[in-house]
């Protein structure tokens, strides 16, 4: 991901989830060292076209699932599973022992998702959302 996306991810965040991150935390972590921010982009007709975005932490041999989200032109057509399935490759090959993540409780798309990648659910944080809990989900290589 780059300064340039970040008008197209703002998009795609606002759609996607109730309470959007800003211009700014985005920015912020492109800058962070140990933040990825990535993007997937299809080409649509001889255009470039940001399908879908991944932000995750590695610290010390563990991963943070920061946010995922896909453009809703492109939903249903497996970029969320092709962005976290080469992502998690590349933590396995940098030596990641574990993932985790935060998902809104009604978000059964995704944590459907995330179940089929060989996620687990730990435990529950309330109000996390601060209107909804959140389901802490890890996977352990």
């Amino acid at each position: 991901m780059s300064a340039q996306d970040i008008d197209k991810v703002l998009e795609i965040e606002r759609v996607s989830f109730p309470k959007p991150w800003t211009r700014g935390m985005f920015e912020s972590e492109i800058r962070n060292p140990i933040s990825f921010a990535l993007t997937l982009k299809v080409d649509e007709g001889g255009e470039e076209k940001l399908a879908a975005y991944i932000i995750f932490w590695v610290v010390h041999g563990e991963a943070h699932l920061l946010n995922v989200a896909v453009n809703p032109e492109y939903r249903r057509h497996g970029y969320a599973t092709i962005l976290l399935k080469t992502v998690l490759e590349q933590m396995k090959q940098s030596l990641v022992y574990e993932v985790f993540l935060e998902v809104r409780r009604s978000n059964k798309a995704a944590r459907e998702l995330y179940y089929k990648l060989g996620f687990k659910e730990s435990f529950e944080r309330k109000n996390y959302y601060g209107d909804e809990d959140a389901i802490v989900m890890t996977l352990v290589f």
